[in-house]
């Protein structure tokens, strides 16, 4: 059995979504006593042979540890994973380039498997008597005026259970958001991106990894790319991500394998090229959603949407669990703040959470971008040194975007602020070097016999275009 601290056995809440974040925050309430049923709309998956659904590695990061921690399962979670403590960067020539997450030991990211975690969580949440869990129970309705749940079960029946608040963790096609929309004014986007995903597996070679095991491998290609995590069966999760135009191309054998041959001939061998066939021509490419709404808590103040049913993003980034899980330690701090009445806090938890889920969900977009196109760019590189050498000298004032939203519990929306500033910062910096320049080239013109309307004609043309240039 689980340890409660205060105790609310008065209250009931009801978690749609048996997943990763729902099956944590169901726990976040029996700690405090208050009693949970949580309904999933797939069997027991600790039950099942194979899984289906989405199956990419997950990376947890600071944000997640956190939350787990709060629940006192961060160890357990940590020693089925495996850390991963830089980027490992292939390029055409089969060389590889280390590029460190940060600069501390600490900077980290643990890879896990996704159902690894589920079942981790679940077995967690069986622990406190205060959750009862329902599979294969699919969320109907909610009744606001008599705070009553309709769910069907297996069998096709419908069951009510009366509860004080609905808490929708049902992930990006959320029925629970659903149902608020046809009630509620809910602002509501979703972009799908370009890129389709694939995944593979390397397998383990005599008895080991096939790569060096610590690292997140990247094959970054500009519009696409290829990546591999480690995973306790010394395998890794290997993703593909490619423009589905670009999928559709490859219809053949032969076009498959030079496809690989051309952008990826070393995991062509880590792989194998049998299974590389077998297993591209029985997948189907996946699409990517990005996902925002507004508000995500129901005009009532008795449900609330968390996780992906409330801001999905695309997996580029490392923070769709993270995030999950760090709605759950916002929405704690909100209800300690208000004595634990639901519908305070879930206002109060909206005002506070929106403006920065939706800045990580535009975050994620972005490092697409770096990961498959800018760290093959020597301005990455660069950009990267001058960061870490300013956190190294003054890191109470000047911390890397990568590292604020991955190893800190810095708002995501500040995070975003933060980086624009060091931007404005280094723009005048260099601005300033040009000014700087110009001046120290003017003077050595003027020592020079140049004729005036050359002497004029550089100072009007040649250095503006110069300091436009960089």
């Amino acid at each position: 059995m689980a340890n409660t601290t205060e105790s609310h056995p008065n209250k009931t809440i009801a978690i749609v979504g048996g997943g990763l974040g729902g099956a944590l925050c169901a726990c976040f309430f029996a700690k405090h006593g208050i009693n949970v049923h949580l309904f999933e709309l797939r069997p027991d998956i600790r039950n099942q042979k194979v899984v289906k659904g989405r199956s990419i590695n997950m990376a947890l990061s600071r944000r997640g540890r956190d939350a787990l921690a709060y629940i006192n399962c961060e160890d357990v979670i940590v020693r089925n994973g495996i850390p991963m403590r830089a980027r490992m960067l292939h390029d055409l020539k089969c060389h590889t380039a280390a590029v460190p997450y940060g600069t501390k030991p600490e900077h980290e990211i643990i890879s896990i498997d996704r159902r690894i975690l589920n079942e981790l969580l679940l077995d967690e949440a069986c622990k406190y008597p205060e959750i009862k869990i329902h599979f294969q129970h699919k969320f109907v309705s909610w009744n606001p005026e008599n705070k009553i749940a309709t769910f069907q079960n297996k069998s096709s029946e419908n069951v009510d259970f009366e509860v004080d608040a609905l808490i929708g963790y049902d992930g990006c096609h959320s029925a629970v958001r659903a149902a608020m929309m046809k009630t509620d004014s809910i602002n509501f986007s979703q972009e799908f991106v370009e890129s389709h995903y694939m995944e593979f597996c390397i397998p383990p070679k005599n008895g080991e990894f096939a790569m060096e095991k610590n690292y997140l491998h990247i094959w970054p290609r500009h519009d696409f790319m290829l990546i591999a995590l480690p995973n306790q069966d010394k395998s890794f999760t290997t993703t593909l991500f490619l423009p589905l135009n670009i999928f559709q191309t490859l219809t053949t054998t032969d076009e498959l394998l030079a496809f690989f041959q051309k952008y990826f001939p070393d995991a062509i061998s880590f792989m194998g090229q049998e299974y590389l066939i077998e297993t591209f021509f029985s997948s189907k490419p996946l699409p990517l959603v990005s996902i925002k709404c507004s508000p995500h808590v129901s005009t009532n103040g008795d449900i609330l949407l968390m996780g992906d049913a409330a801001h999905s993003m695309v997996p580029f980034y490392a923070q769709g669990m993270n995030s999950a899980f760090e709605d759950a330690l916002v929405l704690f701090d909100k209800l300690k703040q208000n004595n634990f009445q639901f519908s305070t806090a879930f206002f109060d938890y909206n005002k506070t959470r929106i403006h920065d889920v939706h800045a990580i969900v535009d975050l994620s977009m972005y490092n697409y971008r770096e990961m498959s196109h800018l760290v093959t760019q020597t301005s990455f590189y660069w950009r990267k040194k001058v960061d870490n050498c300013l956190y190294r000298l003054i890191p109470n004032w000047w911390v890397p975007l990568y590292t604020m939203v991955t190893f800190t519990r810095i708002p995501y929306k500040q995070c975003l602020a933060l980086r624009q500033r060091q931007d404005q910062i280094l723009k005048l910096f260099r601005l300033t070097g040009y000014a700087v320049a110009g001046l120290y080239l003017l003077q050595k013109l003027s020592t020079f016999v140049i004729n005036p309307l050359t002497k004029a004609s550089i100072v009007q043309n040649i250095l503006p275009r110069f300091a436009a240039n960089k």
